[in-house]
């Protein structure tokens, strides 16, 4: 099968070249040409498969035989390898709990199963030069992808983040790895971080120096296992008895990437009659959708960390997808909440329910209260454990958080940082001259 660019459908390439790529060479984002629909007998008999079961049929599906069988089962069972529970709360919501991974986040599903694919198309290149992972983060996909890709050989991982916008755990669970990843802490914002990254993959010279390649969300790669988590959570539901003709899903975003993951899962055929899509104070796809027009800005930090995007990246394939603004509407029902309505959903729920949300599920949850209809089930995307960031949590609750031994191991290793100032020119030649490579690299205007 073949993926095409979302700023042009004629630039094509295979899954290998996408994948390995990240990013199409005119800077739009792959998206499958024809994604196969589930039969419906498929979908009435998934109450009797196992999570990895399921995962290898769905991902089998998706992929139409690109991937090997044998090394797809192999990925898919090392990539969801530990429980994903769909937990009903008192007041009859239902969270799926997607943080019981190494590093706590939903986004070990996706990073894992992109380490594996390219692990193994890297394998069968013997006459690859190193694959540079580059990564920019605002707390979770960096020690998500940093963990992934940890030791393994002919892969080095650079981690931008933005100087003193990370929590304690989030930055040791990449900072302190060492081997083959290095974290580079940007004097700048996370805008900064990604607008150096999407530079360098544009510039044409770095790319005829270097292998690169993207693990955020822009990647498809990143995608695929997270399309499986949607049916699962639907099967739970199925079991549970619940009604799932009228399914609601809410969805912590920042970049859309796990948007975008439920939407392609929808047209394999999971029946959704609607999307929530919530964010914090950086909220530019809420604006989009209640005005028809999109308009990044600059980002805001807040006690959500991994939701503050200015300029959320998989834009283009929510557009790519549904077509048209109205039709964005017609599947996407957009919240956007502040600190203070974050705080003040963590203490009620915590309080009312004896639930303990940490910031970006409860920007979910709360939508399902405002959104959901007579007769409708809300399942609220729960990305991050409220451990990751305990030392708000337990100012929030007024209650001590214990700390998980994955996470805790992370706290006692000595941080290794690489201070960078904000400049593409500075970044390019740390990138080469961690490769070995020495040429001459024209600075910027204005940077030395």
């Amino acid at each position: 099968m073949l993926y095409y660019s979302t700023k042009n459908k004629h630039n094509t390439a295979t899954l290998e070249q996408a994948v390995t790529r990240g990013v199409a060479p005119d800077g739009g984002l792959y998206l499958p040409q024809r994604l196969p629909r589930l039969p419906k007998a498929f979908l009435r008999n998934m109450a009797g498969m196992t999570l990895q079961e399921l995962g290898y049929a769905i991902a089998a599906f998706a992929l139409k035989d690109d991937v090997p069988a044998d090394v797809l089962h192999d990925i898919v069972n090392k990539t969801f390898h530990f429980e994903i529970p769909l937990v009903k709360t008192p007041n009859g919501r239902y969270v799926l709990e997607l943080f019981h991974g190494p590093t706590m986040a939903f986004k070990d599903v996706g990073t894992s199963f992109m380490a594996r694919l390219l692990d193994y198309y890297r394998k069968n290149h013997p006459e690859w030069s190193t694959l540079n992972v580059l990564v920019p983060t605002s707390g979770d996909t960096g020690s998500a992808v940093s963990n992934s890709f940890h030791n393994m050989p002919g892969v080095n991982v650079y981690v931008l983040y933005p100087k003193g916008a990370v929590s304690i755990i989030q930055r040791a669970q990449f900072a302190t790895l060492g081997d083959n990843v290095t974290a580079i802490e940007v004097d700048g914002t996370f805008d900064d971080c990604k607008q150096l990254v999407e530079r360098a993959f544009m510039d044409h010279e770095l790319n005829d120096a270097l292998r690169l390649t993207s693990a955020m969300s822009i990647n498809y790669a990143r995608l695929v296992p997270q399309m499986i988590y949607y049916f699962w959570a639907y099967v739970q539901l199925a079991i549970a008895g619940e009604d799932v003709d009228n399914l609601v899903f809410s969805v912590p975003c920042s970049n859309l990437g796990n948007l975008a993951s439920g939407l392609l899962a929808q047209q394999m055929g999971l029946p959704v009659k609607r999307f929530l899509s919530v964010e914090n104070q950086n909220n530019i796809f809420y604006n989009y959708v209640k005005t028809g027009i999109f308009t990044p800005k600059p980002t805001q930090y807040s006690i959500a960390p991994a939701l503050d995007a200015g300029c959320p990246n998989n834009f283009e394939r929510i557009v790519t997808l549904l077509g048209s603004h109205e039709n964005i509407c017609n599947h996407i029902h957009a919240y956007s909440y502040d600190d203070e309505q974050i705080i003040e959903t963590i203490q009620q729920t915590h309080s009312n329910e004896g639930y303990m949300l940490d910031p970006h599920t409860a920007v979910a949850y709360r939508a399902l209260d405002e959104d959901l209809q007579s007769g409708e089930v809300g399942i609220a995307l729960g990305t991050a454990s409220p451990a990751k960031l305990y030392p708000l949590m337990e100012r929030i609750t007024k209650e001590p958080i214990l700390l998980p031994k994955q996470l805790e191991q992370f706290l006692n290793a000595e941080p290794q940082i690489t201070k960078m100032k904000n400049g593409y020119t500075t970044f390019k030649r740390l990138l080469l001259s961690s490769n070995g490579i020495s040429i001459p690299v024209r600075p910027d205007f204005g940077e030395k």
